[in-house]
């Protein structure tokens, strides 16, 4: 039978070697006499205040007894949560993931102990330390997999918050297996979690769905609002607490979206009509400074969404329109300017626009498609990338098929690059096309540059598909 070590064996065997007295050794670690005593005599189990106390005492690095403190604490002990919970804040403070998976794989058979590692998991998701949080949520929905509760809703909903990132066939994945529980989480939590769920959808081009999840949100949403002003207002505020948003916004970014899919098919009149019914918001009932916000917003996304709609439907004529009300909304957020520039892009190549001075007008955005997003946003995190990726080969497009041959390539690599990145077949098959077809134009450097770029790509498709070897 292999023999598990102590912490208390190797601080015995630490003090001996350094000739200390438990006095000393407790003076060194900040640490009285008799709680040394106490440890190294096995009648006393230790923090994790007290371990890394002992540890720094010892001149290890932080978390170096961890690994025994589980073996010693956790799982040759009844599990206590007082001692587990600042146990598992500090593995995550740390990122010692690894830890705190071992951590839950040896209480997740006690029952009695969900509640509490949900707790935990909320308070670490609110931090911002999702990879530990994710690692409690994962536990608590596999030990609640068959019961029908809104806190294995909950789980599932931060699982998916969590995972989703830049790989666009994850997130395929990752929206598949969350949309199932949607339904089973509280009604007003329900609104936000279908709009994240919408946005993604929307980043993966997905109009059916993104037409469908919106119409349950409006409908939700409308069910909420009516609710609310039937009730008291303190049950009013209770409720609009809990989410992101005003409740109003939900029923109006519903429009907002089945207008972005209408566009996207290539419907322009029923877009145009949930444009119009989301620029009329005068059914709203409060009037404090963040409706206001909200308002206003909508109405400037109408505004340019119509003139938008118009200019890719081939009406033409309302370029200069469309941006004369770009510069003149100086407080136009950086997002929106992206989506103008690539609704421009795609007008430009639809109906072969001459753009070379219009372009000048947006060079920050051209420029900052580089920048990773800094919000967490699900649409900005999500959309706003899929945006950036397809602008970049619309730019390509655009300035290859006009003759400016270096500007096309760079933008061409740019979208690329993007398009791998989200994992996008399509995308990236297209730009490989794009560039066939300009081929000849080519200098050797951007030809060298290309294949480069496509051997890199293959090398990381094969290194992921577990292939490696075959490279070499």
């Amino acid at each position: 039978m292999k023999h598990t070590p102590t912490i208390r064996a190797e601080l015995e065997r630490y003090i001996q070697q350094e000739s200390l007295s438990l006095a000393q050794f407790g003076q060194i670690a900040g640490l009285n006499r008799g709680i040394v005593s106490a440890i190294v005599t096995g009648n006393k189990t230790m923090s994790v205040n007290q371990l890394d106390l002992i540890t720094d005492a010892m001149g290890l690095p932080e978390g170096s007894f961890y690994d025994l403190f589980i073996e010693n604490y956790i799982i040759d002990t009844p599990p206590n949560m007082r001692r587990i919970e600042p146990f598992v804040y500090r593995c995550a403070e740390l990122d010692k993931l690894d830890a705190i998976r071992r951590v839950v794989g040896a209480i997740m058979d006690n029952l009695l102990y969900l509640p509490k590692l949900f707790e935990i998991a909320e308070n670490l998701f609110a931090q911002g330390r999702h990879g530990a949080a994710l690692l409690l949520y994962e536990g608590v929905a596999e030990a609640e997999k068959f019961q029908h509760s809104e806190r294995l809703a909950v789980c599932q909903y931060r699982i998916f918050t969590i995972q989703i990132g830049d790989d666009q066939s994850r997130n395929i994945r990752a929206a598949a297996v969350f949309e199932a529980f949607v339904e089973r989480l509280d009604e007003i939590d329900q609104l936000d979690a279908l709009k994240d769920l919408a946005n993604v959808h929307r980043s993966l081009r997905k109009w059916d769905k993104v037409d469908e999840i919106a119409k349950k949100m409006k409908d939700k949403a409308a069910i909420q609002y009516n609710l609310n002003h039937k009730q008291d207002r303190r049950e009013h505020t209770e409720s609009s607490i809990k989410l992101s948003r005003p409740l109003f916004v939900y029923i109006a970014y519903a429009d907002l979206l089945c207008a972005n899919a209408c566009e996207e098919l290539g419907d322009y009149e029923q877009a145009l009509h949930y444009t119009y019914a989301y620029s009329n918001l005068d059914w709203v009932r409060e009037t404090d400074e963040d409706t206001q916000h909200w308002i206003g917003l909508f109405k400037h996304w109408a505004q340019a969404n119509i003139l938008a709609y118009r200019l890719l439907s081939g009406d033409v004529s309302v370029l200069h329109e469309y941006l004369n009300y770009i510069d003149e909304s100086s407080d136009t957020i950086q997002e929106d300017r992206v989506t103008q520039l690539l609704n421009i892009m795609i007008a430009a190549n639809r109906y072969n626009l001459d753009l070379n001075d219009i372009l000048k007008r947006f060079e920050t955005e051209i420029a900052s498609f580089s920048q990773r997003p800094s919000s967490d946003d699900m649409y900005t995190q999500q959309v706003l990338p899929d945006y950036w990726a397809l602008c970049g080969y619309e730019l390509a497009y655009y300035y290859l098929n006009h003759g400016m041959y270096n500007d096309g390539f760079n933008h061409l690599f740019c979208a690329m690059v993007k398009a791998h990145i989200l994992n996008n077949e399509t995308y990236f098959i297209n730009c490989m096309g794009l560039f066939v077809r300009f081929k000849a134009h080519a200098v050797p450097e951007t030809k060298t540059e290309f294949y480069n770029l496509i051997e890199k790509v293959w090398l990381n498709n094969v290194e992921k598909s577990g292939n490696a070897d075959r490279c070499e």
